[in-house]
């Protein structure tokens, strides 16, 4: 799948319908930052790397139109978004201001959230400038604010009016924040059956060498995957779940590591277990299996000593995801015929048990090489 500059994917939603646009370098941010009654919110990190390349104009003009943040989960309160409301309050323009957001999932969570609630919703506008922002988190319309100690309990739907994606950030992520962004991108890919993973299998190396080119078609070949399902249930009640497949798992191993493990990387843990369990099932072959397998592992670096690897601690994690709705415990599983994706109601805990044990020899094995 080809991909050039300024290719258009369309979201539909009960809403708006707002556009996904793919560039090849940063010349489209000048007409950007140029649009009338605009606010600015940078994540901290972006500005410190490209404040002389791309915001100069922005830092000697325009102080009064534009903020920093610093993303961190302890920030992604309503009370850093209330602080963005009030400051966008204070332009003279009111339901007719634009708020373009930059930077990764916590930005997206607060500045969306903002948008959405100042005036009953303004214009917003969403450069992600993380692969997994890129790839997953900028469509469909979720943002998710914590509160005290409860993680994203607070939230609303409310999509950008355009989403600007250009794998050139990319080229300046972290490795562990890149790989984080890998496995979401794995993730959509096999979910997406033969042709994803075996595109992977075959450029898997030059994907690692943060080629831009490729970057860009399988950040828009898992948005155009997820597009399916976000279109079909918008409000997360129906097949939309299914899309949840490794988050179990992987929401119990970011919250048990004190989110020392990213959240692309814990899915990425995530898959491995939810695919024993569909193994041992014999829902899915070994084959198969170690295909998957092979491809998150070449992305998933974590010291195992940031994590409390205690089972019992591990499945109690995972019985206060959100997703969980009564007593048993729920997960996304995948079938081989068809790549079938299942939302099963009925995992036992003897098999998430051996599948978090599977996983964690696993990496021991792993990392002792």
């Amino acid at each position: 799948m080809e991909r050039r500059n300024g290719d258009i994917m369309i979201i539909h939603s009960n809403a708006k319908d707002y556009q996904v646009t793919l560039y090849e370098d940063f010349s489209f941010l000048e007409k950007l930052l140029d649009t009338p009654n605009s606010f600015l919110v940078l994540d901290e990190t972006v500005y410190t790397i490209y404040k002389d390349k791309l915001f100069s104009k922005v830092r000697d003009g325009l102080e009064d139109r534009f903020c920093l943040i610093k993303a961190e989960e302890s920030n992604k309160t309503i009370e850093t978004a209330l602080a963005v409301c009030e400051k966008i309050s204070d332009l003279r323009a009111k339901r007719n201001s634009t708020l373009i957001s930059i930077g990764g999932g916590i930005v997206q969570d607060i500045t969306g959230f903002a948008a959405n609630v100042l005036y009953r919703g303004i214009h917003w506008q969403f450069v992600p400038t993380t692969l997994l922002a890129a790839c997953d988190s900028c469509i469909g319309g979720k943002t998710s604010l914590n509160y005290k100690t409860y993680k994203n309990i607070l939230g609303t739907f409310f999509a950008p009016d355009q989403i600007h994606i250009c794998p050139e950030f990319f080229q300046t992520l972290s490795q562990k924040d890149f790989d984080s962004g890998l496995g979401e991108v794995i993730k959509f890919n096999v979910m997406a059956g033969e042709e994803g993973i075996s595109l992977l299998e075959n450029r898997m190396d030059k994907l690692q060498k943060r080629d831009k080119d490729l970057l860009g078609q399988v950040v828009l070949r898992s948005l155009e995957f997820k597009k399916r399902f976000i279109e079909e249930d918008e409000f997360d009640r129906g097949v939309r779940i299914q899309l949840n497949f490794a988050h179990t798992f992987g929401h119990a191993f970011e919250t048990m590591s004190r989110y020392e493990i990213p959240h692309g990387t814990a899915v990425a843990m995530g898959a491995i277990a939810a695919n024993h369990v569909s193994l041992l099932r014999g829902w899915m072959g070994k084959d198969l299996a170690d295909r998957i397998e092979a491809l998150l592992l070449d992305i998933i670096h974590v010291d195992l000593g940031c994590l409390n690897t205690d089972t019992e601690a591990l499945i109690g994690a995972m019985r206060k995801d959100k997703k969980q709705t009564g007593n048993s415990l729920t997960t996304v599983l995948m079938k081989e015929d068809n790549m079938e994706l299942c939302i099963v109601h009925d995992t036992s805990e003897e098999e998430i048990n051996e599948a978090i044990r599977y996983l964690l020899t696993l990496l021991r094995e792993r990392n002792e090489l």
